[in-house]
């Protein structure tokens, strides 16, 4: 595949004074749809690379873009503040002339685009949480208890475990252990991969995006340090948002390991049973793992 830098649709743009990488796919004249990546640190490549063209292909016109200071967006002066996110978010709509479009957030793009969404109604169309965050101590508390249970005779594990619980619970550091011990006890993994997952992940790293998965070590740090609403919970705006009349749909994997099914449980009675599906053998990258039965329901839900 030629550069993606190349490519058609790829555009680096100049927003309140900061370059941000943004792509978008299929027809400008279809319902737009916004994907916002997890992080911080994080970047859409993983999207684009198996999901954002097929989604395009159900008839929306789908914008990906790193956050400024993160991914490709490179801004050595980001402060990573929840109120910079919506600025780069408001560049978007005034770049393509956008009245209203439907925010899609996975993982810490959920947080991003749940708060967007009450801060700005006026220009959502809908909301969709696709495996995204939305109460963050309880998910570290999972993480951490579910451990104990996994290591209950492990000693040596016991203490790195306790080590983490003991952090200060609004700091990088308390983040950083409680994801990194997800991580190595596969929380993020799909439990049987599929043929089909396999091939989308291999793909991936054999093409272009993947090469361009840049990750800036120092954005949860400076997330931590520039903004108060660093352990947060939004259900209560997340009701909020429902009561104004603005759709709120929630898809998640079933095997998604740092959530529990007491949230989960929570977070359908929220958005309402007919807004909020499960899918099995699907962990936290939906799109890969599930992705035919992910784009089945957002194009459902959605057109």
């Amino acid at each position: 595949m030629k550069s993606l830098f190349i490519s058609l649709f790829l555009i680096s743009l100049f927003a309140n004074g900061q370059n941000i990488y943004i792509k978008t796919y299929g027809n400008e004249k279809n319902k737009p749809i916004i994907f916002i990546h997890g992080g911080p640190s994080g970047n859409a490549t993983l999207f684009e690379g198996t999901t954002a063209q097929k989604l395009a292909d159900q008839g929306f016109y789908v914008i990906a873009y790193d956050r400024r200071g993160e991914g490709r967006s490179t801004d050595l002066s980001a402060k990573f503040t929840y109120e910079e996110a919506f600025q780069d978010l408001n560049f978007i709509y005034k770049k393509y002339n956008l009245k209203k479009a439907i925010l899609l957030g996975h993982s810490f793009g959920g947080l991003v685009a749940t708060l967007y969404t009450n801060k700005y109604p006026q220009n959502v169309d809908a909301l969709v949480l696709a495996g995204a965050l939305f109460s963050q101590q309880e998910t570290y508390d999972h993480i951490l208890d579910t451990l104990k249970k996994k290591y209950s005779k492990d000693s040596e594990q016991l203490r790195r475990i306790n080590t983490v619980e003991n952090l200060d619970k609004n700091s990088a550091e308390y983040r950083k252990g409680c994801f990194e011990l997800a991580g190595e006890n596969g929380f993020f993994k799909m439990p049987n991969p599929t043929p089909a997952s396999k091939k989308l992940y291999a793909d991936y790293e054999a093409e272009e995006f993947f090469k361009v998965n840049i990750r800036n070590k120092n954005a949860p740090l400076l997330f931590y340090q520039n903004e108060r609403q660093n352990n947060i919970d939004v259900r209560p705006i997340l009701k909020k948002i429902k009561t104004s009349g603005i759709p709120i749909f929630g898809i998640y994997g079933k095997q998604d390991g740092i959530f529990s099914t007491n949230q989960l449980t929570s977070l359908k009675e929220i958005v309402g049973k007919n807004h909020f599906v499960l899918l099995d053998n699907c962990s936290h990258y939906l799109f890969v793992d599930q992705q035919n039965a992910f784009l089945s329901n957002v194009k459902n839900w959605l057109k």
